[in-house]
């Protein structure tokens, strides 16, 4: 972990133009007359002479001693109108066997944890990818043996977008449009890195979850004596390892990118007020077990479901105590009746016999039967969570609940009793403590649990075995910077599993001291840029009549979701306040200026009476903001899907709102 630190500091140094020589880049461009088929020219020169354009490309000097050149690309229409796509490639001498690849957002190592359904090397080990599908518009490659890497980062001060009027073949933009694309190559003899302008999908388009497309590839108009100008920042990297190269790679991209705080629209205190009616019209009480619908709710009606979940989409607990704690600062009865009815139903009717919580089920069919259950980690360690915070929140306030007491000791004791003796747990068991998925992708979602066990209980065995998560989150997840497997409804890289490890290192880290702690803090410092890679450093451009784009949405500080969900949302929890500690225990001051990113963004979205944002009810948050153009199955860019999940996002922005709420649990 020492190693790890070095190694950032000597990166830093390697990100740079101390390469020997710059790439080789073989370069080509397509015309297309409408109405015929596009043709392909390579741009040697003996070629150049027959194009309608004047093509002008090469390096020219960066004038920044972290980027090794600039590629720049100007295209000049001759005599007549012209519609074209210029592409090129960044030939490596890496062997291809020996590389990883890191698209920031999107593409980890080969994919190889996402199903065929999405890309992936399973499909293809060649891919170019709309930028905007990216939280940082950069592609590299790194050889694992040589320990030496590359990237092509998109370099634009402009922003805009265009419609097409087909979203697959060969299309031609409606208007201006700055969006390019960028890609991966592992599929001959050497690596390569893929870019160009305007955006090409190929081998196929992600449309939506699990769904690959037809390939497409659009084409700028320019008119006569017309021209456009495209550069690309070209780096050298040099690292010991793929995590070091990542996280080096975002120091490079955070720099080059610069992010700013956005003004608020919103304070705080402003944003947890319009969530209150959230909290009060999507609490549904017809039933034994009380909750706030937050599952599969339609954008248009915002009216409840009958489906509930304990976690995740749900986060029932969180949300009752959220209501509770609000009521009581603010003197509000119904918030207040509606915290207390949720925890007492949970209490008399939402545990299985075995001492689990109901995890995931629709209310109106009557509640599961115990061998009906399906449990996962991640929900019964968010419902622990949640109940923690409140048995603390009511002994300050002079409040006893023996039989909850009773209840979390218990399924406490259950976590500790499912532990695997390489300290992971299954993601997904029985109510008799047997296997249903095995994977150990979702362990560190029970080590804030275990933490918050022992120092609510005092019980050692609980921070012993959080502790030997960690043991397994350092040898299976952490060295081998493979974040995968955290969320509920997709099983692949993805943005909760990195922040999950980051949660977990940073709770062990709170709770201990001297050299096991410093090692708690390293490893949750690799770890964290993991997270921050999902983050966006740049505002991604909409075309007009995209509804995002006219609201004025900046996506900088949203995070993407996963490979298989290609859309941004407000997913933070605690990760922000951590992202700041972290930060300032190690001088870190990029940490710290991207909280201050994330933290002014997120409320951007915030329907309000006057400012309803495409939501039906105000307090609602959106959850599914639809960036780039994949759809979870309506409406596409600029738009969100019809149905959304605004449980988790009204709890996660409480929590981001709440910025002392963890370190007050913890400290003793």
């Amino acid at each position: 972990m020492k190693k790890f630190v070095l190694l950032l500091t000597v990166a830093a140094c390697c990100l740079s133009s101390s390469a020997a020589s710059l790439p080789r880049i073989k370069s080509y461009i397509s015309m297309k007359q409408p109405g015929n088929a596009a043709v392909r020219y390579d741009l040697a020169a003996a070629e150049r002479k027959d194009l309608p354009v004047v093509v002008k490309e090469g390096f020219v000097k960066s004038g920044d001693a972290s980027v090794a050149a600039v590629y720049e690309v100007t295209v000049t229409a001759k005599n007549r109108a012209v519609w074209f796509n210029y592409g090129a490639e960044l030939e490596t001498d890496f062997p291809a066997g020996d590389c990883e690849f890191y698209m920031p957002g999107f593409w980890y190592h080969k994919n190889l944890r996402s199903p065929r359904e999405a890309p992936s090397f399973h499909t293809s080990k060649r891919w170019t990818f709309r930028e905007d599908r990216l939280s940082s518009p950069l592609t590299s490659v790194y050889n694992s043996l040589s320990g030496e890497g590359w990237t092509v980062m998109r370099s634009e001060t402009s922003c805009a977008d265009a419609l097409t009027t087909h979203a697959s073949g060969e299309v031609i933009l409606s208007g201006k449009s700055t969006v390019g694309y960028l890609g991966i190559d592992g599929e001959g003899e050497k690596a390569r890195l893929a870019f160009g302008y305007p955006y090409v999908e190929s081998p196929r388009r992600y449309t939506r979850k699990l769904t690959l497309a037809d390939p497409i590839c659009a084409f700028a108009k320019l008119e006569a004596g017309e021209s456009v100008t495209v550069r690309w920042k070209i780096g050298s990297v040099k690292a010991d390892d793929y995590g070091t190269f990542v996280a080096e790679t975002w120091n490079y991209c955070f720099d080059q990118l610069r992010p700013e705080p956005i003004t608020p629209l919103y304070t705080a205190e402003e944003v947890k007020r319009e969530l209150t009616n959230y909290l009060r019209e999507a609490y549904v009480d017809k039933y034994v077990l009380k909750y706030h619908s937050g599952h599969g709710l339609r954008i248009d009606d915002c009216l409840p479901v009958d489906h509930v979940q304990i976690g995740f989409c749900g986060r029932v607990l969180l949300n009752g105590f959220n209501a509770l704690e609000y009521g009581e600062a603010h003197g509000e009865a119904d918030l207040i009746r509606i915290g207390n009815s949720i925890f007492d139903s949970w209490l008399e009717h939402g545990f299985t016999k075995a001492g689990y919580f109901l995890d995931d089920f629709f209310i109106s069919r009557g509640l599961p039967k115990d061998n009906e259950v399906v449990h996962s980690i991640r929900q019964q360690s968010e419902a622990v969570y949640a109940v923690l915070l409140y048995l603390k929140y009511e002994k300050e306030h002079g409040r006893q609940h023996k039989d909850w007491e009773r209840r979390i000791r218990m399924l406490l004791d259950n976590l500790v009793s499912l532990e695997k003796s390489d300290g992971s747990f299954a993601r997904k068991f029985h109510d008799d403590g047997t296997d249903i998925d095995s994977s150990g992708g979702s362990t560190p979602s029970a080590t804030s649990a275990l933490v918050m066990g022992y120092r609510y209980f005092g019980d050692k065995k609980y921070l012993k075995a959080a502790k030997a998560t960690i043991d397994y989150l350092d040898k299976n997840i952490i060295s081998k910077s493979d974040y995968f497997s955290s969320t509920l409804d997709a099983n692949c890289e993805d943005k909760e599993a990195a922040i999950s490890a980051v949660t977990a290192t940073y709770y062990l880290a709170k709770v201990t001291k001297g050299e096991e702690q410093r090692q708690y803090v390293a490893l949750c410092q690799q770890a964290i840029y993991f997270a921050l890679s999902w983050y966006y450093m740049w505002d991604v451009p909409f075309a007009e009549g995209q509804m995002l784009g006219d609201l004025g949405l900046k996506t900088r500080g949203w995070g993407n979701v996963s490979v298989e969900n290609n859309h941004i949302d407000v997913f933070v929890f605690e990760f922000p306040h951590i992202l700041k500690w972290l930060g300032e225990r190690l001088g870190e001051e990029r940490f710290t200026r991207m909280y201050d990113v994330i933290y002014s963004s997120l409320n951007q979205l915030l329907p309000v009476p006057s400012r309803l944002c495409g939501i039906a009810k105000r307090g609602f948050y959106p959850e599914v903001v639809q960036h780039t153009h994949w759809d979870y199955g309506r409406n596409g860019k600029g738009f969100y899907n019809d149905i959304f999940a605004p449980a988790w996002a009204t709890a996660s922005l409480w929590e981001l709102y709440s910025p002392t709420r963890t370190d007050h649990f913890l400290e003793k």
